[in-house]
């Protein structure tokens, strides 16, 4: 699974990596620790172009009569996702970009657990593939919640977990926006590891395992 991320560019450098307008970027303070149920930025297509929004993480699904599923619902597994009730109508019709620059993972040392931070080797930015909905409460007010893709490790991350977040390239990120694409086989294609040769990895400390710690853990 993926648990936690960073995004620490600013609102500049994120409108022009996704093309978007830079007002409308809602990002200038570097997070380090970016945990489920927080708000998080994505890129989401409209008419003529791409439009960056908060979403909670943790997915409701439009028919969940509360929120209580929206913690478990973080990430979907590529394998089952156009079939799994929760998020079959979100991958179909409501896909979106996660924007990152690294995430971390944990792996297990003898009775410890080190985190470990992700990120591409050629630095800077990347999209974690998404999904979104729209939620209404039955006093008529509404949430949007997004949900990451999973998929199978690549050679680096195979080290230290089974699952690994789906990374797009970057020429695959119009056809993942598409909202007039819902052929899931099609859409599948995307959902694979990302090339091992072209990410990195380094210890980082344990002060990033308590989601309050909004801290760089790569420092000394």
């Amino acid at each position: 699974m993926c648990g936690r991320f960073t995004l620490r560019a600013s609102a500049s450098e994120i409108a022009i990596f996704f093309e978007l307008i830079r007002d409308q970027v809602d990002w200038d303070t570097p997070r380090f620790n970016i945990a489920p149920t927080q708000s998080v930025l994505a890129v989401r297509a409209i008419s003529g172009g791409r439009e960056p929004v908060r979403l909670r993480w943790g997915l409701i699904p439009f028919w969940a009569t509360d929120t209580k599923l929206a913690a478990s619902l973080i990430n979907a597994r590529a394998e089952t996702v156009a079939d799994k009730p929760s998020f079959r109508s979100a991958f179909r019709k409501r896909r979106c970009l996660i924007p990152v620059d690294g995430f971390y993972e944990w792996k297990r040392e003898g009775k410890k657990k080190v985190p470990h931070w992700f990120a591409l080797r050629s630095g800077g930015l990347f999209a974690f593939a998404g999904m979104w909905e729209k939620w209404q409460a039955p006093d008529g007010t509404s949430i949007e919640t997004c949900a990451t893709l999973t998929t199978s490790p690549n050679e680096l991350m195979a080290t230290v977990h089974d699952r690994m977040p789906v990374i797009l390239k970057r020429s695959d990120y119009n056809v993942w926006l598409d909202p007039q694409l819902d052929d899931a086989e099609v859409l599948s294609k995307l959902l694979v590891p990302y090339p091992t040769d072209e990410m990195r990895a380094e210890p980082v400390s344990d002060v990033i395992n308590n989601a309050r710690n909004e801290v760089d853990p790569r420092r000394p």
